[in-house]
């Protein structure tokens, strides 16, 4: 009876070291994981930063212990993810991260080219993809319309948030004070005096529809729509359809029938 029960308690004692195996597995898991998220805030508040950050301030706006921030951002540079500002102003994102971002605007652009390629048969209009930088929608690809009076924009040219369909769809997505600071910064710079409430209004709207609108507001002669959507990693971009304004109320029910299918297939895909 004896040796029976020594070799229970050795089978539970070996139980209890696969349990305690199995929780410190998990339980490292939930730390790296951990990490990670908090590695990713640090690097958002950077993003948001046109200069460096102490540590402090980088802790104060992530929401994290400020020695948590300086072991993170330690490692962070070991990866040349973040760097010391050059004038002294504390830490800013990295050139590594250029290149992975590069590499992400690259994949955004080849998995939305057959999307693009397939809105332009549908419809015969150009079809644009765009995403939001800082103040301005930047042009990533295009495919031309099949009319012979087409509208064209150049890879890499940036149009306005306020005015054009491609921006107020981004600004549409975002809360309405970050939406709202975008617009009066671009007023100040245009020299406009433009209507806060107004806007709000149709964010409301384009909120409500998926789509927004640019009739004649961006370039005389041009109309356009379009809708904004988040990539993989939270990035706002935008599918557009310019086209001459000639033309718009005719193909307006087409173009607005296409997009849907469009959004839904973004959807799908992010």
């Amino acid at each position: 009876m004896r040796f029976i029960k020594l070799v229970n308690c050795t089978r539970l004692r070996a139980g209890n070291m696969a349990g305690n195996v199995d929780y410190m597995s998990e339980k490292n898991e939930k730390g790296g994981i951990q990490v990670i998220s908090r590695a990713a805030a640090i690097l958002r508040v950077l993003k948001d930063s046109d200069t460096g950050m102490s540590l402090g301030q980088i802790a104060e706006r992530a929401g994290l212990p400020r020695s948590t921030v300086q072991r993170i951002t330690g490692a962070l540079a070991e990866e040349n993810f973040v760097v010391s500002d050059r004038g002294g102003r504390g830490l800013k994102l990295g050139p590594e991260l250029t290149t992975l971002a590069k590499a992400a605007q690259y994949n955004i652009v080849e998995h939305c080219r057959l999307l693009l390629t397939e809105l332009t048969q549908k419809t015969g209009e150009t079809a644009d993809l765009s995403a939001f930088r800082g103040a301005g929608m930047v042009f990533l690809d295009q495919v031309p319309g099949t009319h012979r009076l087409t509208t064209v924009s150049r890879v890499g040219e940036v149009f306005p948030l306020t005015t054009t369909a491609n921006g107020r769809a981004c600004l549409a997505q975002m809360p309405e004070e970050e939406a709202l600071a975008l617009a009066h910064a671009e007023w100040k710079r245009t020299g406009v005096s433009g209507d806060a409430e107004a806007l709000l209004s149709s964010l409301a709207t384009i909120r409500r529809s998926g789509l927004a609108y640019d009739l004649n507001e961006h370039s005389d002669g041009i109309s356009a729509v379009g809708f904004a959507f988040r990539d993989w990693n939270g990035d706002l971009h935008a599918i557009s359809v310019p086209l001459p304004s000639s033309r718009y109320l005719g193909m307006k029910a087409e173009i607005e029938a296409a997009l849907a299918e469009t959004l839904a297939s973004i959807e799908k895909l992010f």
